[in-house]
């Protein structure tokens, strides 16, 4: 059967529809011939798993090409094809995204994961090339008795996470992992290879810690600095019964910000106003029995502790979320700045949204050693980290987006504007003032300066809506 007009037509304008004004098609084959790594178009073997981001909500995202990339020079052809071409271009390193910026439609996904070799050098620096998961880097740190603050999901990629900072499960102790990294190797987007450090390149190594992934270049490797493993850590639990929320969250905060450095610590808190407080204190158990003793006297609630004295392999192994499968989410952010003065509406923001999770993390210690200038990570002295969080699962996705949406505008009224850019919501139209602040007109400064063309752009990248 012979296509209408029309439908060639259409067939047609969706083609174009992702592609930049005055755009050429890219021309695959030399891209294909030039890469020591494979090139996956729609169609080949491997291409369908290869193109999915790790949250499947974004599954409709169809890319023009994936590029596994296994040294630096297959970067550099990808970032001139792109430049030729005109084709939408981002790295990925874990593809953990959350709204799959990572992963363009109709665009090029330069896959660093072949690019994940991890050494621990005699030094105590530990290389990790751009495409390494938080798995391989712990298990190269535990083999070498090492300790870098990292996350606790395994399957997160290491580019992903420094880029934006690096939240973890040690924050309070040793920092934000952004505050660890001593030099990267970047390919910027006219395709040089440049090392950034504090004496060379020093605002791109400036804009690389907490300035958010795919803005200034393409990472290949880092390099960091770790801290001998701790002999004992104390990981411990509490979970508090259904309606404690308010109480919970009023003691919780100030004694977050106030026990030592040693005590890092998360609230978990669910529809029905029960609470599931972790952490991990680099103590032993009878000085975080003693700081959590004050916690309970406060709530006033009675609530066991389970705790326990362990190594850092297995503090790594309890403080690590299992494996799970990729699956459809929604997440936002906001950052506290100050001392939350009503913590039952901040826990009401959860009331009548079955679905929605309020994950709190308690900041402070280690992380507000730099100042908020000091790098591009600019929530130092900020109080607590929360991210509304929510699984589709079987609701209605457009359910889940508007109810982690409401919560996130709530908490901007209760807590402050500020915004975690690793946990980027695309329905935050404040996100580039709230997730980079005072530093935002440095950040497009530095990006205009190592990408002038505007190779690397993507819906919230640092220079979207600038000219």
């Amino acid at each position: 059967m012979v296509p209408s007009r029309r439908k060639v037509l259409g067939w047609a304008a969706a083609a174009l529809a992702g592609a930049a004004p005055g755009a050429r098609p890219p021309r695959w084959a030399r891209l294909r011939a030039r890469l020591s790594g494979a090139l996956l178009l729609p169609g080949d073997d491997g291409y369908d798993t290869a193109r999915l981001p790790y949250n499947s909500l974004y599954d409709h995202h169809l890319p023009a090409a994936v590029a596994r990339c296994a040294r630096p020079e297959d970067v550099q052809h990808c970032l001139e094809e792109a430049r030729r071409s005109g084709v939408r271009v981002a790295a990925r390193s874990g593809g953990h995204s959350y709204a799959a910026h990572s992963t363009p439609h109709e665009g090029l996904v330069v896959d660093l994961a072949p690019m994940s070799r991890v050494e621990v050098r005699p030094d105590g620096t530990i290389a990790v090339g751009a495409g390494a998961r938080l798995r391989d880097i712990y298990a190269a740190l535990t083999a070498a008795g090492r300790c870098l603050p990292l996350g606790n999901c395994p399957s997160v990629g290491i580019s992903g996470l420094t880029l934006g900072g690096g939240f973890n499960w040690l924050e309070r102790t040793f920092g934000l992992t952004c505050d660890r990294l001593r030099s990267a190797r970047v390919v910027t987007a006219d395709g040089r290879l440049l090392t950034a450090s504090p004496d060379r390149e020093p605002d791109l190594f400036w804009a690389l810690r907490g300035g958010g992934g795919g803005n200034f270049g393409v990472v290949t490797s880092f390099e960091f600095a770790t801290v001998p493993a701790p002999e004992l850590l104390t990981v411990f639990r509490v979970r508090f019964p259904a309606g404690a929320a308010a109480d919970v969250l009023g003691a919780w905060q100030p004694w977050g910000a106030a026990v030592p450095e040693a005590v890092s610590s998360t609230c978990v808190v669910l529809p029905d106003g029960s609470v599931d407080l972790t952490g991990c204190a680099v103590a032993p158990a009878a000085a975080l029995r003693a700081e959590v003793a004050r916690l309970l006297a406060d709530v006033g609630a009675r609530a066991p502790l389970e705790d326990a004295e362990v190594d850092y392999p297995t503090a790594i192994g309890v403080m690590s979320v299992d494996q799970l499968p990729r699956d459809a989410f929604r997440g936002s952010s906001r950052i506290a700045d100050r001392s939350w003065t009503d913590p039952a509406a901040v826990a009401g923001t959860l009331r009548g949204r079955e679905g929605v999770l309020l994950i709190a993390n308690a900041l402070g210690g280690a992380v507000d050693r730099p100042s908020p200038t000091d790098t591009a990570y600019p929530h130092r002295g900020a109080v607590t980290s929360l991210q509304p969080f929510a699984q589709v699962g079987a609701l209605p996705a457009e359910r889940v987006t508007r109810e982690v949406d409401e919560v996130q505008r709530e908490l901007a009224r209760l807590v402050g504007t500020g915004t975690y850019v690793n946990y980027l919501d695309p329905l935050q139209e404040d996100w580039a003032a709230t997730a980079y602040r005072h530093n935002l007109p440095r950040l497009r400064r530095v990006a205009r300066r190592y990408d002038p063309d505007r190779v690397l752009l993507f819906p919230q990248s640092v220079q979207a809506g600038t000219r």
